[in-house]
């Protein structure tokens, strides 16, 4: 008997050999030895530079001062030296383009000698600057085809790290990326920028209140979610392979509905994928915290401890790219996508953003008694105008196609911008806003009634999961951020709109005081106009609900249901202003990301509908017209051997099948015709709205055809794995 690919990969997983075998169990490690153990970070710095230049690179990792490049030779040698002798034979500057993805370009460090030979050799200039051709990366129309020179610049924040395979080792320089005209061409270099314009505003508002820190950081620690499935099936899915998500497929008769999968015990095989993992992230000094299983089935978690933004954001790169590759391993794929399958919930990434100076102290700790804390009450409200004024900008850092499935989809937080506090926190909000005495509630413990138990300390107030920028004890997580998306637009955009809040705060304190008293009581003024201005911004109930819809709308807040929506606000004359004058980004960048935002939607969504016409076409339609052959010839021998007999059930599952396939191809043809329109449009907004009001409702047209079709079609004949296949099967 004759079986289908899908048939032969289930009998395959289920005998035990899942794809490519993972490598053998490791033996037991050090932890803290092997921690960083692939990093040219502070203690190999430390070891091998010249204590004048190990100071002047320290000078510029923690205090932001200007690279001196005379030490660039010396920094080049040492670090070429460490990299040889762990193997590495090339380097390569490692950037982030406007792809979202990361980029590099080898070379060796091999120099030919004239006497015969070669030798390693790897000089400042090298290590400092890089030139990849630019013309293939997107610019969004600031540089033209044949402007093709682009620079890589050296970050010395990030520290080298080693890519090792069992065929050799790559010594990887985290770099920024720029066109020949100086323009930034990456996602790093405005990051870096809005970084340190948050922290001249900060440290201009605090000098307010007579703290001057040397350096203010943004910390960052983004939690990823994911899935896992077998790589065999991921094979046999096109969909999946082209697109990361699955376009077609009948919801199954299980899915998340028992709520038995969050936390619970991690498959065995999931968890040496996980350890893997690890192993890998540890070595590459990624401070990898927590693993766990998340809600919908075969979806995962972990979760990173906090570092300075930029290195975080680099750190979680990596952690994509390698969640791939060690899956791979593992005969497993790895699914970043927002939203991989329908009906069951989607991915997100929990950026949690807070401040911190050098000493670590954290800006948005409020304490034991927040209202005392002036520090606290000044970052809180910056932050809580910044959300307010500049919701445009939060709802544009995480617009893409991916996250409009997964967005306000009773899984995750809405479209809608609102920050819960928490009740403490809204009731000193409160009493400042009145002019009343602000004061903070007892935590108290929470006691199970169980004398063998211990009372639980317990916090000021419960968490709130369906906000999108949630204060969550001494930081914010924005929560609305798209699980394949570079963490860096979000906190640029976020970093920048605070920065302007910390500023604006400090002219209205400067304009209303000159010191002493005066300038308390300024500070409170102050304090109590913005939030009361700002106010509408917080809701602490369910943002799933209709009625928050309605109250926010009357409140004023911003409800752009999706990308096309959101990309609209983005290059305004307020955004185009706030970047240009914080130096994030010129006019001629906003601009250029704008243009690459746009091409982005639009140009998933047509990958989408071309992969779903060609699956339909090739593979779901065939499968239903063979069934329907299948039936009709066993309707007429069943008649012909006994005319008496009763098939009035089989002739109406032969309607229904003829009638499905009927629509199916009906709903190809419309979808089809919906594609061919898109090059018609004349720029890109009038194609984005197209792919949403067009291409979107005939994608989903059709796959509302093909996914009864499989419920109707003989499942040895139904050649894509079943949802219950790939969300079970393991």
């Amino acid at each position: 008997m004759s079986t289908t690919p899908r048939q032969d990969a289930i009998r395959h997983i289920s005998a035990g050999r899942p794809g490519s075998a993972a490598e053998a169990p490791r033996e037991p490690f050090n932890l803290t030895e092997m921690f960083g153990s692939r990093v040219f970070n502070d203690a190999v710095q430390r070891r091998r530079l010249r204590p004048d230049v190990y100071q002047a690179l320290r000078r510029t990792i923690d205090r932001g001062e200007q690279l001196d490049p005379r030490i660039s030779d010396a920094v080049s040698d040492a670090m070429k030296d460490w990299a040889v002798e762990h193997g590495a034979t090339h380097f390569t500057h490692w950037f982030q383009p406007m792809t979202g993805l990361t980029a590099e370009k080898h070379d060796s460090f091999l120099s030919p000698v004239v006497e015969g030979g070669a030798i390693h050799a790897f000089t400042g200039k090298e290590l400092i600057k890089g030139e990849p051709d630019a013309s293939s990366f997107p610019s969004g129309g600031t540089r033209s085809t044949f402007e093709a020179r682009g620079y890589t610049a050296w970050d010395p924040t990030s520290p080298a790290f080693l890519r090792v395979t069992p065929y050799g080792t790559t010594l990887c320089i985290p770099t920024a990326f720029c066109s020949w005209t100086g323009e930034a061409l990456d996602t790093k270099t405005p990051l870096l920028r809005s970084s340190e314009a948050l922290d001249r505003s900060a440290r201009r508002l605090l000098a307010l209140i007579d703290e001057r820190p040397e350096r203010v950081f943004v910390t960052m620690g983004p939690e990823q979610e994911y899935f896992l499935i077998d790589r065999e099936l991921y094979l046999l899915r096109p969909d999946l392979l082209v697109s990361g998500r699955s376009l077609f497929g009948a919801r199954p008769p299980k899915g998340q509905e028992l709520e038995d999968h969050y936390f619970r015990t991690t498959p065995e095989r999931v968890l040496n994928f996980m350890m893997d993992l690890e192993h890998e992230l540890w070595q590459l000094g990624v401070p990898v915290k927590t693993r766990h299983n998340e809600v919908a089935p075969h979806q995962f978690e972990m979760a990173p401890l906090y570092e300075q933004v930029s290195l975080a954001t680099d750190h979680n790169m990596l952690a994509m790219e390698l969640m791939q590759s060690v899956a791979e391993r593992h005969g497993l794929a790895c699914l970043l996508h927002e939203k991989p399958f329908a009906g069951v919930n989607g991915s997100g990434k929990h950026n949690n953003w807070s401040m911190a100076d050098e000493r670590g102290g954290n800006l948005l700790d409020p304490g034991h008694t927040p209202h005392e804390n002036l520090r606290f009450i000044l970052c809180l409200t910056a932050v809580i105008r910044a959300v307010d004024v500049h919701q445009d900008l939060l709802r544009v850092s995480i617009a893409h196609a991916a996250n409009d499935h997964r967005l306000g989809a009773n899984e995750a937080p809405p479209a809608i911008l609102s920050i819960f506090l928490g009740s403490e926190l809204e009731e000193i909000v409160e009493d400042l806003v009145s002019g009343g005495q602000a004061k903070s509630r007892a935590r108290g413990h929470v006691q199970l009634g169980v004398t063998t138990l211990p009372p639980i300390p317990k916090d000021t107030s419960d968490r709130n999961r369906t906000s999108p920028f949630a204060f969550t004890g001494n930081k914010f997580e924005f929560r609305a951020v798209g699980s394949s998306q570079t963490i860096a637009y979000p906190n640029i955009f976020l970093n920048t709109a605070v920065s302007e809040s910390f500023d604006v705060l400090s002219d209205e304190i400067e304009k209303r005081s000159k010191g002493g008293a005066e300038r308390k009581a300024a500070i409170q003024e102050v304090v109590r106009e913005t939030l009361k201005r700002h106010q509408r911004i917080l809701f602490s109930g369910d943002n799933y609900s209709r009625e928050w819809e309605r109250e926010s709308a009357r409140r004023g807040l911003l409800n752009a249901k999706n990308t096309p929506d959101a990309l609209a606000l983005f290059p305004s004359e307020k955004n185009l202003a706030l970047f240009e004058r914080y130096a994030v980004l010129s006019r001629r960048e906003t601009t250029a990301r704008s243009n690459i935002f746009y091409s982005a939607y639009i140009h998933r969504i047509a990958v989408e509908a071309l992969t779903m016409v060609q699956l339909a076409s090739t593979a779901l339609l065939p499968a239903g017209i063979a069934y329907q052959k299948q039936l009709a010839d066993s309707i007429n021998a069943a008649r012909a051997a006994a005319p008496k007999a009763e098939l009035g059930e089989q002739e109406k599952l032969l309607v229904e099948l003829a009638s499905t396939i009927s629509r199916l191809r009906a709903a190809l043809t419309h979808l089809k015709e919906a594609h061919a329109h898109l090059e018609e449009k004349p720029e890109a907004v009038a194609q984005s709205l197209h792919c949403r009001d067009q291409i979107l409702p005939a994608m989903v047209e059709l796959r509302a055809h093909a996914d009864r079709l499989e419920g109707l079609v003989d499942d040895t004949l139904w050649p894509l794995p079943k949802y219950h296949e790939l969300l079970f099967v393991h």
